[in-house]
């Protein structure tokens, strides 16, 4: 292709704002962030600190994860807890919505000029410490490569559903996420699972005119559903407006039916719509794939617990794939201090001098 001769190359410049101009983005960085949530970006933002160039790359939009997050959702925690690169997080309310966070984030990416690059999925990171090449694919599966001297895995787990493994779970009826009730207006709902996710959803589809029925393999609730949710939707089952199948499990989902496993025998549902929401993994086939050791009982990767560098020279991992299987163990809250774990280590390694 011919280069844009120099009379027009620079109108370009002038009707676009600078900061928007990236037809060549840089390959060659010195760390590699693969995953663009909250913790990834303080890895980002930390190394940045340093000098150090940086690139972050996620398959998904910017914190991807808290973006499929129900849309009225509130979090549980108060807004400095969820403070990354030292930028305060003001709210209105004790606690903050998904859409503050949203745009929380957003500005924390914009004050540090952070090279964030959405929709590109890492597929292969090969080669050694120092000099890892990176394959990542686009939207339009398009091949995109990269150099890095280091890495860091912040992947999170959110994007991965724990499958049902039943007939009629590949039905369109059937999502493992739940974002927003109004689509359920006036249909008969499955809700599968018992914990802060199958809740909040149950309850805020009945308040939204859906017909809920819950079915959860426990005998009760999980003790871990929020403190101020669970007496609510246990008051919303003792007066028979949402139905709940305890120790029971889905055995078949059809087209407009679901048959469900109960103590009391097999039954079937009328059913429009089924929300399988039984939580979530990290990618562990990719951890693998690096050449990432896991523990044999929960998956927990293999690094040292103070520059969390894993096994593979150069790799980092960060977020809540340091607890393996265990997802409740890192949140935000403390995740995000991993970016400066690391970033010491990356001082001590990649600038010596200083």
């Amino acid at each position: 292709m011919e280069s844009m001769p120099d009379f027009l190359a620079a109108a370009e410049v002038e009707t676009q704002p600078k900061a928007k101009l990236r037809a060549h983005p840089e390959t060659r960085t010195d760390v590699l962030v693969i995953g663009a949530g909250p913790t990834g970006l303080a890895c980002a933002i930390e190394a940045q600190k340093l000098g150090l160039k940086v690139i972050v790359l996620d398959k998904g939009c910017l914190v991807n994860s808290l973006f499929h997050y129900p849309a009225g959702m509130i979090f549980f925690t108060t807004p400095e807890l969820l403070e990354i690169g030292d930028i305060p997080f003001t709210t209105a309310q004790q606690k903050p919505t998904r859409e503050e966070a949203l745009e929380y984030y957003r500005k924390v990416a914009e004050h540090y000029h952070l090279d964030v690059r959405q929709y590109e999925w890492v597929k292969t990171v090969m080669g050694d410490d120092g000099n890892f090449s990176i394959t990542a694919t686009d939207r339009a599966g398009r091949p995109h490569d990269y150099c890095t001297r280091k890495v860091i895995a912040s992947t999170g787990y959110y994007d991965l559903a724990n499958q049902l493994g039943l007939p009629g779970e590949d039905l369109p009826k059937v999502s493992h996420y739940y974002a927003a009730a109004h689509p359920y207006y006036d249909a008969d709902v499955l809700v599968i699972g018992g914990k802060n996710s199958a809740a909040i959803a149950a309850l805020d589809l009945w308040r939204h005119g859906a017909r809920v029925t819950l079915v959860y393999r426990g005998a009760q609730l999980h003790h871990h559903v929020k403190y101020w949710i669970k007496p609510d939707l246990e008051n919303r089952i003792k007066n028979k407006d949402i139905e709940a199948y305890f120790n029971s499990s889905v055995q078949e989902i059809g087209v407009d039916f679901v048959v469900i496993v109960t103590p009391r025998g097999p039954i079937r549902l009328k059913n429009d719509f089924v929300l399988a929401l039984i939580g979530y993994h990290p990618d562990y086939d990719f951890l693998r794939s690096m050449g990432i050791e896991l523990s044999d009982d929960q998956c927990r990767p293999v690094c040292d617990p103070v520059s969390l560098e894993s096994n593979v020279p150069g790799i980092y991992v960060a977020g809540v794939i340091v607890a393996g299987s265990r997802t409740n163990e890192i949140f935000i809250e403390n995740g995000r201090f991993h970016g400066k774990q690391i970033a010491d280590d990356l001082k001590r390694k990649l600038l010596p001098a200083s």
